[in-house]
């Protein structure tokens, strides 16, 4: 017989209140609040790159250091978090290495973000990859701190005995931290997963609960709210949402706590 509800969270906006900063290679300067996620669906083989690797190491190695021989050196291993028509880790690769962003560029924006955010739960680094132009257009980083309901919320719905789980375009280090912080098992935790991965996890959960509900707040998360039996999008983080991703959810909501409510009507 099928459990009951299954939620799916996305991570990034969703359970954690996120800092945003990317470098402009063309200019060098550190721009706020950048969305990662509309640029890349702006422009056909373009990729949101992200390195599954802790920030102490990213933040150890020199400043000189090629981005493309850091990856290689250190082994660090390189997840697509989305993108836009046809985009593999292997072209990604390529194009790092004929362009010279450098690790220097990568601490600029780690330490912008810990600079904001002095009580940083979450960081995590990565860039953009532009197939077409073959370009590094921006170097990428993220932090955040979970909201001050994201475990209450998830507390509640265990003690429903609700499944919880995480699919998320983040890297694997960053996940696990987070999960461990929530009690979601580690099992339970999808990286690396772009916008067909997070709609694929919906589905095949469909087929062991009578109910599984998405809870996302980025344009990544648009397939998986479709598919959900209900799709959840919350706009908690404050910035502005995409009218399609406002459509393609069921109901809207303003905290992560209001997820307990819409489970307690299924």
């Amino acid at each position: 017989m099928s459990k009951r509800i299954a939620v799916v969270f996305d991570s990034a906006g969703t359970l954690l209140h996120m800092y945003r900063v990317a470098k402009e290679a063309s200019t060098g300067n550190i721009l706020e609040n950048i969305e990662s996620t509309a640029i890349v669906a702006q422009k056909n083989g373009c990729g949101l790159v992200v390195l599954n690797a802790e920030s102490d190491i990213l933040l150890r190695s020199r400043k000189d250091m090629p981005l493309f021989e850091f990856i290689k050196e250190y082994r660090v291993s390189i997840g697509i978090s989305c993108s836009k028509g046809n985009f593999t880790p292997e072209i990604a690769c390529d194009i790092i290495r004929g362009t010279s962003p450098k690790m220097g560029d990568v601490h600029d924006v780690l330490k912008a973000v810990t600079s904001h955010c002095p009580n940083v739960f979450y960081l995590a680094a990565g860039l953009i990859v532009d197939s077409q132009a073959r370009s590094v257009p921006y170097i990428l980083s993220t932090g955040g701190h979970v909201f001050s309901t994201t475990l209450q919320t998830v507390q509640a719905l265990h003690s429903m005995k609700v499944d919880t789980y995480i699919a998320s375009g983040d890297s694997l280090f960053a996940l696990m931290q987070l999960a461990e912080f929530i009690n979601i098992p580690q099992e339970r935790v999808f990286a690396f997963s772009n916008t067909l991965m997070k709609e694929k996890v919906v589905l095949e959960l469909k087929q062991r609960y009578e109910k599984v509900i998405m809870v996302g707040d980025g344009i990544n998360d648009i397939l998986a709210l479709r598919a959900a039996d209900v799709g959840v999008m919350t706009i908690q983080q404050g910035d502005k949402r995409p009218k399609e991703l406002r459509e393609a959810a069921d109901i809207i909501i303003d905290d992560i706590i209001k997820v307990v409510d819409v489970v307690k009507t299924l």
